[in-house]
């Protein structure tokens, strides 16, 4: 029988995160940031954006794969473009200021684009293109990563999980949030999978190096991700590559580094896109309208086996209603990670996380 996760509330996960990453060195506010960032990913059901990542911030930031003191720098700024070198800085602070910095053109210009290179990990997509969102803009975010998937046909990692994520302004009807990786699942869950020992995966979700279908997460961490819809997933990666990476001026498919890969720069590219929506029509004419168009999609009748039809982001959304109350759920073998990382910075662990059934 697999072992029991932790569980955990928000309120004691988050400052157990940032007291870990300021231990290594993270300036307090970059490091609060950091933790607000992976721990609502372990809300709705995506932890393999949230918790499992933090052991190895941590290792990068121990090994100065990852630099805990650079700024960046803006290197142009042209009407409503923006190109930010990160600096090998931490993924999250540099998302923060190309998100505000592509706001912030937006109210002026209309629309507004924002490239970064030589960045981190940022977490997941979701969390900057909301806060876009969140200013009654349409935010769009993309971002290219270590390369797991072989273009279509082929048997060599050439592309990363390459997420593509749209958040847009709700009205009476929750917004709606499209996050998706351009796999079938993203990388992270595999090695969830790995590092909480459990030995099988769902099918479809990665090839093994001769790029054969396979259910077994060991073949899976020595073999290749599924590609999202075939050789549509494929152009969907190299386009988020071609936003992101061949527009910024960044490191491209194989030479980008991994965050699981110690001694080496991930040097990641991210696309921030924001548009003003009362650019086009009234802001609340356009919630009207979204509200409108998500009821037309929930008024479907389900179709055999499914009681209801939901739209993008619902799901997440209330587990993360659930899990505010019921308490945040980590992997037993993430959970061990932290508590080793605890005890050899000298740091207490949260007295509130307890054991729950599988």
């Amino acid at each position: 029988m697999p072992e029991s996760d932790v569980v955990i509330s928000a309120t004691e996960l988050t400052p157990f995160a940032a007291r870990l990453l300021q231990a290594v060195g993270v300036a307090p506010a970059k490091s609060q940031l950091v933790a607000e960032s992976l721990v609502p990913a372990n809300l709705p059901r995506v932890a393999s954006h949230g918790a499992p990542l933090l052991p190895y911030y941590i290792e990068a930031l121990e090994w100065g794969d990852m630099d805990a003191q650079a700024e960046g720098r803006v290197i142009s700024e042209s009407g409503a473009c923006l190109l930010y070198d990160g600096q090998n800085g931490i993924g999250q602070p540099i998302a923060e200021t190309c998100c505000a910095h592509a706001m912030r053109m937006a109210r002026a210009n209309g629309l507004a684009m924002v490239v970064a290179r030589e960045s981190n990990h940022f977490g997941a997509a979701a969390f900057w293109a909301q806060k876009m969102s969140a200013a009654d803009q349409i935010g769009i975010v993309m971002c290219n990563a270590s390369a797991l998937v072989p273009p279509w046909q082929g048997k060599q990692p050439r592309l990363g999980t390459n997420p593509i994520c749209v958040s847009v302004p709700g009205g009476e009807e929750k917004p709606w949030l499209l996050d998706m990786a351009t796999t079938t699942v993203a990388a992270g869950k595999i090695f969830k999978a790995m590092i909480n020992g459990q030995p099988e995966i769902p099918a479809g979700w990665a090839m093994d190096a001769e790029g054969v279908p396979t259910t077994s997460t060991d073949t899976a961490l020595i073999g290749l991700l599924m590609p999202l819809g075939g050789y549509k997933g494929s152009g969907l990666a190299m386009m988020a590559e071609i936003l992101c990476a061949v527009l910024g001026g960044g490191a491209m498919s194989t030479e980008l580094g991994g965050i699981r890969v110690r001694g080496t720069q991930v040097r990641a590219s991210q696309m921030f896109l924001a548009i003003d929506t009362a650019r086009f029509i009234p802001l609340d004419e356009f919630r009207g309208r979204m509200d409108r168009l998500i009821r037309t999609m929930k008024s479907t009748p389900p179709a055999k086996g499914y009681s209801e039809v939901l739209v993008a982001g619902e799901p997440e959304l209330r587990t993360e209603e659930e899990r505010r109350r019921s308490g945040v759920p980590v992997g037993h073998g993430t959970w061990h990670a932290l508590c080793q990382a605890a005890d050899r910075l000298g740091m207490a662990v949260p007295p509130g996380a307890t054991k729950h059934s599988p």
